[in-house]
């Protein structure tokens, strides 16, 4: 027997309803997938699947037991509250996970970022300032 359970698009508060059986646990809902979790798409069987979660793209998807609700939520934790809702921004519920008999913890999946292009190829050394007498 499935029960509904809501969550919000953390982006704009848009609110979704899914039909799921309760022994699944929640660990969060993230505006990013989590390094090492496995997500799938609404429209599977997230339950029979093994799946670390579910990805989302809010307002989108018509699965079976998925509802989005037309409700925004006012959480303090909603990143642009102003921003029309549905957005259609993905966003990911992920499930707790278990490895070796211990609770996974979560992390962002990294971006990694060049900063400054092409720099020197080694570091320069303080400027001496001026000479003394005969150039010392």
């Amino acid at each position: 027997m499935g029960y509904p359970v809501s969550y919000y698009c953390p982006h704009c508060g848009a609110v979704v309803e899914v039909e799921r059986d309760g022994y699944l646990a929640d660990k969060s809902v993230t505006p990013y997938p989590l390094a090492g979790w496995a997500y799938v798409d609404p429209d599977d069987d997230f339950e029979a699947d093994d799946a670390d979660g579910v990805h989302f793209v809010c307002g989108e998807s018509d699965a079976p037991g998925l509802t989005w609700t037309g409700v925004v939520s006012e959480a303090d934790d909603v990143e642009n509250p102003g921003l029309t809702s549905p957005c259609g921004r993905d966003f990911y519920l992920s499930f707790v996970k278990y490895e070796h008999g211990r609770e996974v913890e979560s992390v962002p999946e990294s971006d990694y970022v060049v900063i400054g292009g092409q720099g020197p190829a080694s570091p320069r050394g303080p400027d001496a300032g001026p000479r003394g007498p005969g150039g010392v």
